[in-house]
């Protein structure tokens, strides 16, 4: 087997995670049958999880999970050869890396799992990232995201995934013992993954709420699709899925119809900005020499609601104390909003009733949701 993950001290794990947007002008044969959309529109997939997952247990999520030491084998080395190699295998230079949160001991914001044969890692960290992330859609989602070995990146527009090959319940088995397997199936396939269709979108990073939970330091990339790719969940881990627009995905958790966690609510409100996947791809090709943002929200006890602070909010503070403890007051939140000017925080009044308030600019030529209220007969 694959080198398991340890968490360093602090029980922080590395993770990725894909944002798979695709365009429904002509959806294929397989998409599900859904109303028609604006011209241009796009819709996101999401999976839900099984009730009986330790951590997020039936919320609907974009396909991703843990990094394995697989995920940055030397052994890719060879696949992606002999077009694409180190530094950079074909991507545009690096980003620079999100400023630290104080007190956690990794450059990169957390405490990073390493494998416990300590194996040097061949591949830098953004193309483990996602190795894994295309790793983890083929086995929740059996969606393939690789490309022929060999191939040039193509002019720059949205992707295809790679139609479903023979035997693919079975490789996605083999692959979910053993990470390892995903570079065999490439092999046989003659692809690779394809990491160049990933779009640095940004990171989060598990919020403290109790004792004992557990913390990730979980990479989004954001993927364009020309069409909706064919969509068979697990069975496992993942029990359903659905393709929504932006708004739809609102309405849903509205309705309490899904349940979303306040990262991936507040990432479809921001996706909620663009009118068109060509839109959304032409952002993320102008931002790739920007900086990445990564957050750690700061959890805010009131009287009657929880809030998710986030950097440039005038309440959050960068300080090591919020890595293991909560802000709290004895003031309801109405009396705390109306104290604050500068915000970027969701407040989150029930299950299924978020608020987001955003009055900062964002930075490195982000895009951020716009500020969204429920109405007051949802609280």
């Amino acid at each position: 087997m694959s080198g398991s993950l340890r968490p360093r001290p602090g029980g922080w794990r590395r993770a990725a995670t894909v944002v798979l947007a695709a365009g429904w002008a002509r959806p294929s044969p397989a998409a599900p049958p859904l109303p028609p959309l604006p011209a241009g529109g796009f819709r996101l997939l999401l999976l839900q999880r099984c009730q009986d997952q330790g951590f997020l247990p039936g919320a609907h999520v974009f396909p991703g999970g843990v990094q394995d030491a697989a995920d940055r084998s030397a052994d890719w080395l060879r696949l992606f050869a002999p077009l694409h190699g180190p530094p950079r295998f074909g991507l545009r230079p690096a980003r620079p890396p999100p400023r630290p949160f104080p007190g956690l001991p990794d450059t990169d914001g957390a405490a990073a799992a390493q494998p416990d044969d300590a194996a040097p890692a061949a591949l830098p960290d953004d193309v483990a990232a996602r190795v894994c992330a295309v790793r983890e859609a083929f086995e929740e989602a059996g969606v393939l995201l690789l490309r022929p070995r060999g191939a040039r990146p193509a002019a720059p527009e949205p992707a295809r995934a790679l139609p479903p090959p023979p035997g693919l319940d079975a490789w996605r088995e083999r692959v979910r013992r053993d990470p390892r397997l995903f570079l065999s199936l490439c092999e046989q396939l003659d692809c690779a993954p394809d990491i160049w269709a990933l779009h640095d979108w940004g990171g989060w990073l598990t919020p403290f709420t109790r004792p004992g939970g557990r913390r990730f330091d979980t990479s989004f990339f954001l993927c364009c699709l020309s069409e909706p790719p064919p969509v068979r969940p697990d069975g496992s881990e993942v029990v359903r899925c659905q393709w929504s627009s932006p708004s739809e995905a609102t309405e849903s958790f509205m309705k309490k119809e899904i349940w979303l966690a306040p990262p991936q609510f507040y990432e479809i409100r921001r996706l909620a900005n663009f009118t068109s996947l060509s839109d959304l791809h032409k952002f993320c090709l102008d931002g790739t020499s920007e900086g990445i943002e990564k957050w750690m929200p700061i959890t805010f006890l009131t009287a009657n609601a929880m809030v998710q602070l986030l950097p440039g909010d005038e309440l959050y503070s960068e300080d090591s104390e919020y890595l293991e403890n909560v802000m709290s007051s004895g003031k309801k939140i109405e009396d705390i909003m109306k104290e604050s000017k500068t915000l970027h925080r969701l407040v989150l009044y029930s299950r299924h009733v978020f608020n987001i308030h955003v009055t900062i600019q964002s930075k490195h030529k982000h895009i951020y949701p716009k500020t969204y209220i429920v109405s007051k007969s949802h609280l």
